[in-house]
């Protein structure tokens, strides 16, 4: 049986120029950056043009680049280095909002057991942050904005341009995990008008372990790793070359073939959508339109999420759930449920994300194998059939 894979929000093939990159740097090239003499000197060199690379793909200088272990990295480093600051200046309060990755989350989380103060916006119904309502958030003692590019389960693009203008003009950092969105939809960091941006190799076909942050002239960054000067001191540790120049290859390939990829994504997954919507008692969660082009999130009501994956992947198909309960977890989505999806719909969740390795027959096969396999669960449900005796109200109509 062929596998489909369509989890690439998760994580990501990696790429031939990616991997190609890559081979040098861990059999013959092998040397330190930091060392003086030729070898090393020769990974230095490496280092500076994969720097350059990333710095262009997403408009910015290559000493605004630094490179870390990945996006969980670059948001941690963002956030304290913004705290730090803002703490400087007597300012202790944070904004983000309710659908951020735990990356962001968790952070904050950390901060406020420090003694700053967070405020998490609201969404609407399709995860849209308001940028009004960053505006209205905003007080004297606001150090960071940090507003994620798009969503990694609903894959909604955030309005994060029109939130950076209004984060310049009460001076205050503007941050923006673009974990998902990089390698996906156009980036600029001129042009969006952000202090600091993360992104992560292995979302867009690059190596796992390897990111890199963004960060404007004039932002001080503070350190989460000291004992070196690497990074121009900023990052100790001896730098991943081999991974970084896998990274850079990938991004630029990426870059590349933006304009191609995403109108392929984007058909095959209108398609899905169509196909999906189909099934009974069925909703799309997330922008039909401001959305990133390889992302497809329902909800099926009367199923557990984990079934559903487990029995799709029995047929080759290997997705995700919105719902937790697969890391262990009884909780549904916090995603799914800010934008007001109740615990017992958001646990009939799937994820599809597409790449540009997918093909439009692998979407028909999903088409045709996702609602056999919901009816089947439906069919076993008590919840279900609570619902079509009219026990229950449906939810989703």
């Amino acid at each position: 049986m062929k596998t489909i894979y369509v989890d690439n929000a998760a994580t990501t093939k990696m790429s031939k120029a990616a991997v190609e990159a890559m081979l040098p740097y861990l059999e013959d090239n092998y040397g330190n950056p930091s060392s003086l003499h030729t070898v090393g000197q020769l990974a230095a060199e490496a280092l500076f043009e994969a720097r350059k690379t990333v710095a262009e793909c997403i408009g910015a200088d290559p000493r605004e680049i630094y490179f870390t272990s990945g996006g969980s990295e670059s948001d941690n480093q963002a956030l304290l280095s913004a705290a730090e600051s803002g703490a400087r200046k007597g300012k202790k309060h944070i904004i983000s909002d309710k659908i951020e990755h735990h990356a962001i989350l968790h952070s904050l989380n950390r901060l406020e057991k420090l003694g700053y103060e967070v405020t998490l916006l609201d969404v609407d119904g399709e995860g849209n942050v308001d940028p009004e309502s960053v505006r209205a958030a905003i007080r004297p003692d606001t150090c960071l904005v940090t507003i994620m590019a798009a969503n990694n389960e609903i894959g909604t693009i955030m309005p994060i341009k029109e939130i950076a203008e209004i984060c310049r003009e009460k001076g205050v950092i503007f941050h923006t995990d673009a974990v998902q969105a990089a390698g996906h939809i156009p980036l600029d960091v001129k042009e969006i008008g952000c202090d600091m941006l993360s992104v992560s190799a292995h979302k867009f076909h690059g190596p796992k372990g390897v990111g890199a942050l963004y960060v404007r002239k004039g932002i001080v960054l503070s350190n989460l790793i000291e004992g070196g000067a690497q990074e121009r001191g900023k990052r100790a540790g001896t730098e991943n070359i081999a991974g970084i120049c896998a990274m850079a290859a990938a991004l630029k390939e990426a870059t590349e073939n933006l304009p191609a990829n995403m109108k392929k994504l984007t058909e095959m997954r209108d398609r899905l959508i169509e196909g999906l919507s189909e099934i009974p008692h069925s909703v799309l969660n997330g922008s039909r339109t401001s959305r990133l082009p390889g992302n497809v999130n329902m909800c099926f009501e009367g199923i557990e999420g984990e079934s559903l994956l487990l029995l799709l992947d029995a047929k080759g198909i290997c997705a995700s759930s919105g719902s937790a309960c697969t890391s262990g977890s009884l909780d549904p989505s916090h995603v799914l449920l800010a934008i007001g999806r109740p615990h017992e719909v958001a646990h009939g969740s799937l994820r599809l994300s597409l790449s540009e390795y997918n093909t439009p027959e692998e979407m028909e096969y999903i088409i045709k194998q996702v609602p056999e396999v919901v009816a089947y669960l439906r069919r076993i449900s008590p919840v279900w059939q609570d619902l079509q005796e009219g026990k229950r109200k449906y939810v989703i109509q």
